[in-house]
């Protein structure tokens, strides 16, 4: 792993981490096509890079954080799912980490439901996030479990699961935001401290450097591409994510079946 990888990597994931494309799918095809190997170290820089481009939701919507106390416990119910599900199969999720072509079908098949969703629900009432009930958050941390498969899109999960709840495009993208922020934190803790007891030096001078630098353009890149999805959703709505998922699912596929990519 160089600097260059470490460098496009962190962009990827600022662009693609609020948007329903997945952005761990596309770290994990990035890194395949670059040669980049799967050891420890990489696994842990593609999960902790995350918490760079989630910061840049607190920065951008930092009133909201400190509104109440009752959007702290929305937070905790909404994450609560995922916590549980990281646990119990977190060796499970690791080796999916390991496939693209896990990726690949992952973006298909989710692709073909953003195609659909903003005609299935098309009849939104919940406008704000102080609106939104402990059971509607719950709910949403269900939705989000799906994202432990690679391809599948945190983002897109709670997305869809937030608007089967009957709110807005834009709702249920800024509570998918705020709900990401506990998600991601807790994730990165977690990777950090397998990764040190495994360890007797837990980072080399090099990896502090990777890791610095892959979370601050994570960061920038992110706090730009936020506003830009917000006004794009708001405007145009899921299908051009839709067959955009579909394209590269189906282009992984063919990679993959022609020898090209190697899961």
């Amino acid at each position: 792993m160089s600097m260059f990888h470490v460098i496009i990597l962190a962009i990827i994931e600022g662009l693609t981490e609020f948007l329903p494309v997945s952005s761990t799918g596309h770290m994990v095809l990035a890194s395949a096509i670059m040669g980049i190997g799967k050891d420890e170290f990489v696994k842990l820089f593609e999960v902790v890079i995350q918490l760079g481009a989630i910061l840049s939701v607190v920065v951008l919507y930092f009133k909201r954080f400190f509104r109440s106390i009752d959007f702290y416990f929305k937070l905790v119910v909404g994450v609560l799912p995922a916590v549980v599900v990281g646990v119990l199969f977190k060796k499970k999720i690791d080796i999916l980490l390991e496939s693209p072509l896990v990726v690949a079908f992952s973006l298909l098949i989710g692709g073909i439901i953003l195609l659909f969703v903003d005609r299935w629900f098309n009849k939104p009432v919940v406008k704000e996030e102080k609106n939104i009930t402990y059971l509607t958050a719950l709910k949403i941390g269900f939705f989000q479990c799906l994202a432990v498969v690679p391809g599948v899109s945190r983002s897109a999960a709670t997305i869809v699961g937030g608007m089967s709840q009957k709110l807005t495009r834009t709702a249920a993208a800024e509570f998918s935001f705020f709900l990401a922020v506990p998600t991601m934190f807790g994730a990165t803790v977690k990777e950090l401290y397998d990764f040190h007891k495994n360890h007797e030096h837990m980072f080399t001078g090099d990896q502090v450097k990777f890791l610095v630098v892959g979370n601050v353009v994570a960061f920038i890149v992110a706090m730009l591409a936020i506003r830009t999805f917000i006004t794009f959703l708001e405007k145009k709505g899921f299908r051009l994510f839709g067959f955009y998922r579909i394209i590269v699912g189906i282009a992984i596929i063919a990679m993959y079946y022609t020898g090209h990519l190697v899961a």
